[in-house]
């Protein structure tokens, strides 16, 4: 999984340049014989390190190119991502989770972005542990934060679990004395990785759906206080001229659904049997092997 971590860092530096000029906007391709009346060139925006938008992301794009448009993804940290929806630089994303996760985002860029809806109604924000950790409960973190290293290893400064355990789960439950790490997605999935082969206890921000799940034994913690939210939705956002621009492709998205089934099903060929970048032909054989569902996305 090494070579995975490191390809998201890189992914994350590819993203950040194509702010900056590289991510050419599709809002002046002209419209070409696709089948319909969208644009042809069309860019979804992946979040670095969410890996429930990778795998949908990759999904779309071989949907989308076998459908004849040219379809490019482009990675990038969450706050950029929304930035460029609403400059139009990016044509549309999967990975918005709303209502609360991503809500700053959304109060922020919402009028100039399309909500497409949501594609599935089961994510959830967490508090892990090994699953052989001696507590089950947020409640009990905070007098035993030294069989923790009084650590929580988070993922990025700027995501919205990083902006709910700082405000919400930390000063609930008491946990001031413990050192919050925040760094990226990856380097607390290696972190997670190394201290549960070596046997170790270790505390981490995850979400849920995550293909970690079904490669690590992990558990929740209960959040009896509820800080960390509800279930969540996770949409599809567009441009503000999504659907003027790509009234097929939008109707598609809007009318988009994907269980945790099947979601896991993709995250685990993508991500625990397959240690790589290049995704196409793994994509290629999940929808091969899920057929009639794909079909269904388009039809």
């Amino acid at each position: 999984m090494k070579n995975r971590y490191k390809s998201i860092l890189a992914l994350g530096a590819v993203g950040a340049l194509a702010l900056s000029g590289c991510a050419a906007s599709t809002d002046e391709v002209p419209t070409v014989g696709n089948g319909n009346d969208d644009q042809k060139a069309i860019t979804i925006a992946v979040f670095n390190g969410w890996d429930e938008g990778i795998a949908t992301s990759e999904l779309w794009k071989a949907i989308l190119d076998e459908k004849g448009y040219t379809a490019e993804l482009e990675y990038a940290d969450v706050a950029p991502v929304f930035s460029g929806l609403s400059s139009g630089d990016y044509d549309f994303t999967l990975d918005v989770w709303a209502p609360s996760t991503h809500a700053n985002f959304i109060k922020e860029y919402g009028a100039d972005l399309t909500d497409l809806g949501s594609w599935n109604d089961e994510a959830s924000l967490t508090i892990a542990v090994n699953e052989d950790a001696p507590i089950d409960s947020l409640t009990e973190l905070a007098a035993n934060a030294d069989l923790f290293g009084n650590r929580i290893v988070g993922i990025e400064p700027g995501a919205g679990l990083t902006a709910a355990v700082t405000d919400k789960v930390i000063p609930t439950y008491g946990l001031e004395d413990m050192e919050f790490l925040t760094s990226s997605t990856a380097a607390m999935l290696t972190e997670l990785t190394a201290a549960t082969s070596a046997g170790e206890n270790i505390v981490v921000t995850l979400w849920q759906p995550h293909w970690v799940y079904s490669s690590i034994g992990l558990k929740n913690l209960t959040d009896p206080e509820g800080t960390l939210g509800d279930a969540e939705g996770l949409h599809a956002y567009g441009k503000g001229t999504m659907e003027a621009d790509y009234p097929q492709a939008a109707k598609w998205l809007s009318n988009f659904t994907m269980d945790l089934d099947q979601l896991g099903s993709l995250e685990n060929a993508m991500f625990v049997e397959y240690d790589g970048n290049d995704f196409g032909p793994i994509v290629a054989k999940w929808i091969e092997d899920n057929q009639d569902y794909v079909d269904s996305l388009t039809s």
